[in-house]
């Protein structure tokens, strides 16, 4: 059995990798590479609330950006966020929308890296 001071300096030995490893993933995880993404939805998207259900789809997964209809009957806009976040509203808007609207294509464009997000929250454009 091992003497207790000699425990408790193992013990606290044996902690210190582990808060030094809690401080490089804190740090990590601040630095996430942020995305950017316009896109386009294509299909039954208009006069079935898509925009209001893509704003409070972006405010729940956490992604800020925009959204508007087009005068040719498509939904477009940019989402940015944290790159799997961004994912997931990418996911989205391709496969889920509001429960009336009907999804038919979303073409995503200007996909990229960037090192702050250009807007504060996800508004809805007029």
């Amino acid at each position: 059995m091992c003497p207790l001071p000699l425990l408790a300096a193992a013990v606290a030995a044996s902690r210190t990798p582990l808060r030094l490893l809690g401080r490089t993933l804190a740090a990590m995880s601040a630095a996430r590479p942020l995305k950017s993404v316009d896109y386009e939805v294509f299909g039954r998207v208009q006069g079935v609330c898509f925009r209001m259900y893509t704003e409070d789809e972006a405010r729940k997964i956490g992604v800020v950006g925009w959204v508007k209809n087009t005068s040719k009957g498509t939904v477009t806009g940019q989402v940015q966020g944290p790159e799997e976040k961004v994912n997931s509203m990418m996911s989205w808007l391709s496969k889920v929308g509001s429960p009336s609207s009907r999804i038919d294509r979303t073409n995503f464009s200007n996909e990229k890296t960037i090192s702050k997000l250009d807007y504060s929250n996800f508004s809805i454009r007029y």
